[in-house]
């Protein structure tokens, strides 16, 4: 005798939006080798911060960066060794740009990983404007 209980899920309605969409996230040049690269309760905590981005919640430690370009932000963590960063482009389209990750030792951004996250983002948008134009062109 089956003592197991079985169910069988079906949604309720023909309405796509019963269920959340997630956003992907699209990795831009190495940031994802860095990012995991990160020692472990740091890259959990990244982790569990982009997951939050991907349902559309707010992350519990982030700051915007203007300096870099308008929807860029910043998730921020930290251990006794180093301050962690992980620099993305907000939602667009249902997709998480993670631009740059790196470690810094100051409470300055060091020049190099500016200048990469902006060039980064500089690429992002090139590219998404290419898509529009293709798209109106089809």
């Amino acid at each position: 005798m089956e003592t197991g209980i079985s169910a069988i899920f079906a949604p309720v309605s023909d309405q796509e939006d019963v269920f959340p969409k997630y956003a992907a996230v699209a990795w831009e040049g190495d940031s994802k080798a860095v990012l995991q690269s990160f020692p472990g309760n740091v890259l959990k905590n990244f982790g569990f911060e982009l997951w939050q981005l991907q349902q559309g919640e707010r992350p519990s430690d982030y700051r915007p960066l203007p300096s870099i370009g308008t929807g860029v932000f910043e998730l921020r963590d930290q251990d006794e060794r180093a301050w962690y960063r992980v620099v993305y482009l907000s939602r667009i389209d249902n997709v998480v740009y993670v631009l740059h990750c790196f470690e810094k030792k100051s409470r300055e951004m060091p020049r190099r990983d500016f200048e990469r996250a902006k060039q980064r983002l500089k690429a992002v948008r090139a590219r998404l404007s290419d898509e529009k134009r293709y798209e109106k062109r089809g």
